[in-house]
This record gives structure tokens, sequence and C-alpha cells, in this order.
């Protein structure tokens, strides 16, 4: 496909996510003032960068005479592949590794008219200066060389594609199961503070009920003070036993709020050094339905990360 074979695009691909890796990285480590390793594979490499150079170049080689072309066609190409990805990967890993959000004419957050309008001209000084020399070594490159190249980073490639699809989609997991047991947890909490306090009126009934009882039975003759003692002490036991109930049913309402808060406490303190180098290599990564919840993990990954260190 336009003087390249196959294999050329194979080998492009893998450089540009390369590439992409060293460009983001760098302007990550600069902001941050620190090394940031970017990215969702463990390898040095950027799919996002590589799928998106061989797309813009799609588009754009068969018009590269006619820069207007070129440049419609990478914004065009480029939004819609950011657009795409974007939203695939916070359906899938509940993380929405960038937003746009606070910037002007967003949609939906993955996609915006600033960044759309420097894919642009990205996709112009590509294809006039930074495609040119690549293409020269790729082409230039003995079969043999490039095939094994292609097929030991394949390898590599699609193993770490795997284990980290597998390791991002159980931080996701993580992510709910953090947020369902604090929902449980405030739920627990009201039903305790509840019950605690019917608890509490229980008590002053009793207690009401017993000094008015008294009260009674030194004002009611001999033969009925007998009877009406017999019923205040069967009402008075009646009630002790639903205090005891109560308070056994607060005692374990209690222990279960305990439980859920060491759960929570070590699904967000045990975390693989791979989650913590995503959370520190993405720490604008954002969830609306998790955000509290991705917050706690980024804020302890961060800490555990600095303390490795």
């Amino acid at each position: 496909m336009y003087t390249y074979a196959w294999y050329h695009w194979i080998t492009f691909f893998y450089l540009y996510c390369f590439f992409g890796w060293i460009f983001e990285s760098t302007y990550v480590s600069f902001k941050q003032h620190h090394f940031v390793n970017r990215g969702f594979l463990r390898l040095p490499m950027l799919p996002l960068y590589g799928s998106g150079a061989i797309l813009l170049l799609w588009v754009s080689l068969p018009y590269q005479d006619n820069l207007i072309l070129v440049y419609i066609g990478g914004f065009i190409a480029a939004t819609a592949l950011e657009y795409v990805t974007g939203a695939v990967m916070e359906r899938l890993f509940k993380v929405r590794y960038w937003d746009y959000s606070d910037k002007k004419f967003n949609i939906n957050g993955y996609i915006c008219l600033g960044s759309s309008i420097a894919w642009g001209f990205l996709t112009i000084f590509m294809t006039e200066v930074i495609h040119k020399p690549i293409a020269d070594f790729v082409t230039s490159l003995n079969p043999v060389v490039e095939f094994t190249f292609i097929a030991v980073v394949s390898v590599l490639f699609v193993y770490d594609t795997v284990r980290s699809t597998k390791e991002a989609l159980d931080l996701a997991r993580v992510l709910e199961s953090m947020t369902k047991l604090k929902t449980e947890a405030e739920e627990l909490q009201i039903q305790l503070a509840l019950l605690k306090a019917e608890t509490s009126e229980k008590v002053s009934e009793i207690k009401n009920g017993a000094v008015m009882r008294i009260s009674e039975l030194k004002e009611e003759a001999a033969d009925r003070a007998m009877k009406a003692a017999d019923t205040a002490a069967q009402r008075a036991s009646e009630m002790t036993q639903s205090l005891t109930d109560r308070q056994q049913r607060a005692e374990a309402l209690a222990e279960k709020l305990r439980s859920l808060a060491e759960t929570r406490h070590k699904l967000s303190h045990h975390m693989s050094h791979y989650r913590r180098r995503l959370l520190n290599g993405n720490l604008t990564a954002y969830s609306k339905k998790f955000a509290e919840a991705l917050n706690e993990l980024k804020k302890y990954g961060t800490f555990k990360n600095g303390s490795d260190q």
C-alpha cells in the first residue's frame, strides 16, 4: 500500500509506538519535574501513537502533494481515532485516561477543537518531516533483519498487551468493589445510627415506665397491686429482651462495618507494581462514576511510589 510492503507497515507501527512513548514520557516528565513512565503497557510503547501514525499516513499519503487535503485528512482521522479509543477504554476500564472536559468545544471530554487542530498540523509535520527519514531507514533494512525484529517485538507486544489488559480490567473491578463497599458501609452506618437512637429511646421508656408503675402501685389497692406488678414485670422483661436484641444487632452491624473497612483498605493499599505505575503515569486519569475510589488509589499509589524511591 502506497509503495510500502505489509511488513513495512508493521515496522512503522512499532517504531511510532516507541517514538510516541518517548515524546509523551518526556513531555509529562518535564511538566511533573520527575520521570513519568507514560502509557498502558509495560514496554516503552504507546499503541495509540502507533495506530494514530499509521492512520494518518494512510489518509495523507495519497494527497501528500496537497497540504490542505493532508491537513483535513489528519484532522478528521485523528479526531475520530481519539474519540473511539477514549470511549472504548473508558467503557472497558472504567477510567478516562485523558479528559478534555475543561477545554472549549469538546465532545464528551474525549476530543476538543484545539486537539483536533493540532492533529492536523502534526499530520503535515509527520508526512513532510518525520516520516521520510524513517521510511528510508525501514525500506533499506535487510528483510531477514526486519522479519526478525517484527517477530521478536510482536511476541513481546502481544504478551504485554494481554497481561496489561488483564491488569487494567482488574483495576476496574477494584474501583467497582471499593465504590460498592463504600455504599454498603454508608448504609450500615445509617442503620447503626438509627438502631442506637431506637435503643436509647427504649432505655428511657423502660426507666420512665418503671417509675410510673411504681407510682401507680403505691396508689392501688393491695389485691390489685400484685396483678399490676406481674404485668409490669412481664412488660419490663419483654422490653429488656427487645433491648438485648437491638444491642446484638448493633454489635453485628458494627462488626460488619469493621469488616467492610478492612476489605476496602486491603483493596486500596495492596496494589501491584503495574497498577501503581499505571496510576502514577496517568495522574490526570478521571472516572466520573468511581471518582472517589480512583482518587484514593491514586493518592496511595503516589505515596507508595515515593516511598519506594
